[in-house]
C-alpha cells in the first residue's frame, strides 16, 4: 500500500525527474522542429523563387520569338497581384530585374510564387504552383510531431525506470531516518554505492545513529554505574538515620533518605531494563482485580471504573509497577480528581491537571526531564519506568491530553486466550 501511495504521489523526486526530463525533451524537439521548418521553408522560397525566374526567362523568351504571349505569361497587370506589382515598382526583391512574391492564399489552398519584370514599359509576369511543395513541408512537419510525440512515449518510461533506483535508495534513507527518529538506534542504511550525493546523505544519516547509539549507551552505563556506586553508601546513611534520636529533625532526615532510596532503586530498574537483564513471567491475570489491588497499594485516593474487565496475558508484578507508577505521576504532577478506567484489557489513567507537555507528547517521556514546570517537580523517572515495563510484558503505552484538560495514560495489554 506505502509503495503504491508513493508511485501515485505526483510531488515525489521521481515525477520531477520525469516532468523535467519531459520538458527538455519538449523543448529540444520544439528548437529542432522550428529549425528544420523554417529552414526547409526558406529553401522551399528560394527554388521557388528560382523556379519562378526561369519560367518566366523562358516565357519571355518565346514570346519574342512568336510574337504571340504563351498561356503561362500574364501580360494583363490586372490579373497580378498587387503585392507583386508593389515589388516590381518600388524595386524591393529585385535580381536582374526580376521581382518574386510567393502568394499562400491562393485558390483552394493551392499557393502558388510569381516572377514579374518589367518588358517594353510593361509589367509582365508568370505564376508557378507550390501546392506539390506546399505538402511536402506539411508532411514534414507531421513526421516531426508524431516521431517527437513517439520519442517522448519512450523517453518518458525509461527516464521514470532510471529515477527509480536513486528515488529508491532516498526511500530506504528516509525509512532509517523515522526507524532512528522511533528509537531504533541499531538501524543503518547500508548505502556505499558508488560516491553521489546519496551516498553521503546516507553515511551522514549512518553516522548519526552510530553517534546516537554511543551516547544513550554511555547514559545508560552512567545511570546504571551511579546507581550502584550509591547504593552501598545509601544502606549505611539508611541505617544510620534509624538509629538517629526521634525528633522533627531524625523524622526529615529519615524522608530524604526514603526518598533518595526510592530514587536509587528506580536507577537500578531503568538500568536493568536498558541491559535487557529483566525478564516477564506472564500468566493469566484478570486486569481489574489486579488494577484494584494495585491502587490499594499506593494508598492514594484514586476513582477506578472497571466496565467489561478482561483478562491479559501479563506479568502482575510489572503490571502493579506501570498502575502505580502511573498513578503516583498523576498525583504528583496533575491535580484531582485522578480516575483509572479499565475495559477490556485496556487501563487509562486521568488527571485533571495541566496536561502532558508538548515536548513529552512528540517524543516520549524521558529520564531526569519532568517537562513543564506546572506539573510540578520530579526525576522524570516514572513514566520512563511504565514504559520500559511495558514494552517487557508486551504491552503499549500512549499519553495524550484530553479535550477538556488534564493528562490521559492509556496501557493496552495484550489479552489472554
Amino acid at each position: 500500500m506505502d509503495a503504491v501511495r508513493d508511485l501515485l504521489n505526483w510531488r515525489s523526486l521521481r515525477w520531477k525527474t520525469v516532468l523535467l526530463v519531459a520538458v527538455c525533451c519538449g523543448a529540444v524537439a520544439l528548437t529542432v522542429g522550428s529549425l528544420v521548418h523554417s529552414s526547409t521553408l526558406a529553401r522551399s522560397m528560394n527554388d521557388g523563387s528560382a523556379k519562378a525566374v526561369a519560367a518566366l526567362s523562358a516565357a519571355l523568351e518565346d514570346y519574342e520569338r512568336d510574337g504571340v504571349p504563351t498561356d503561362t505569361l500574364e501580360v494583363s497587370p490586372g490579373a497580378m497581384p498587387d503585392e507583386l506589382l508593389r515589388e516590381l515598382r518600388e524595386g524591393r526583391k529585385l535580381s536582374d530585374g526580376y521581382a518574386t512574391w510567393y502568394e499562400a492564399d491562393g485558390p483552394g489552398d493551392h499557393p502558388s510564387m510569381w516572377a514579374a519584370r518589367t518588358y517594353r514599359g510593361k509589367p509582365v509576369a508568370v505564376e508557378v504552383d507550390m501546392t506539390a511543395d506546399l505538402l511536402t513541408r506539411r508532411a514534414l512537419d507531421r513526421h516531426m510531431w508524431k516521431y517527437s510525440l513517439l520519442a517522448l512515449a519512450v523517453v518518458v518510461p525509461v527516464s521514470a525506470l532510471a529515477a527509480e533506483l536513486p528515488h529508491r535508495r532516498l526511500r530506504r534513507v528516509a525509512h532509517t531516518a523515522r526507524r532512528i527518529a522511533a528509537g531504533d538506534l541499531t538501524a543503518r542504511t547500508a548505502d556505499d554505492r558508488g560516491s553521489d550525493e546519496i551516498t553521503d546523505i546516507s553515511a551522514t544519516v549512518d553516522s548519526m545513529a552510530d553517534s546516537l547509539h554511543q551516547r544513550l549507551l554511555s547514559e545508560q552505563r552512567f545511570t546504571a554505574d551511579v546507581a550502584h556506586e550509591l547504593r552501598t553508601p545509601l544502606m549505611g546513611l539508611l541505617t544510620a538515620s534509624e538509629l538517629l534520636p526521634a525528633g522533627e529533625a531524625t523524622d526529615l532526615v529519615q524522608d530524604r533518605v526514603r526518598a533518595l532510596r526510592t530514587l536509587v532503586e528506580d536507577l537500578l530498574e531503568i538500568s536493568r531494563l536498558d541491559a535487557g537483564a529483566e525478564q516477564a513471567e506472564r500468566r493469566r491475570v484478570p486486569v481489574g482485580e489486579a488494577v484494584a489491588d494495585s491502587l490499594a497499594r499506593t494508598g492514594l485516593e484514586t476513582g477506578l471504573t472497571a466496565t467489561g474487565a478482561g483478562y491479559a496475558e501479563t506479568d502482575p508484578r510489572r503490571l502493579d509497577r506501570i498502575v502505580a507508577n502511573l498513578v503516583v505521576n498523576a498525583h504528583r504532577h496533575g491535580r484531582g480528581p485522578v480516575t483509572v478506567t479499565v475495559a477490556g484489557t485496556t487501563v487509562t489513567v486521568r488527571d485533571h491537571g495541566p496536561g502532558f507537555p508538548p515536548e513529552l507528547l512528540a517524543e516520549g517521556p524521558q529520564r531526569f526531564r519532568t517537562g513543564t514546570p506546572e506539573r510540578g517537580r520530579g526525576h522524570g523517572l516514572g513514566l520512563t519506568i511504565a514504559l520500559g515495563q511495558a514494552r517487557l510484558v508486551g504491552a503499549s503505552l500512549s499519553f495524550a491530553n484530553a479535550p477538556d484538560g488534564g493528562a490521559v495514560a492509556t496501557l493496552r495489554l495484550p489479552a489472554a486466550d
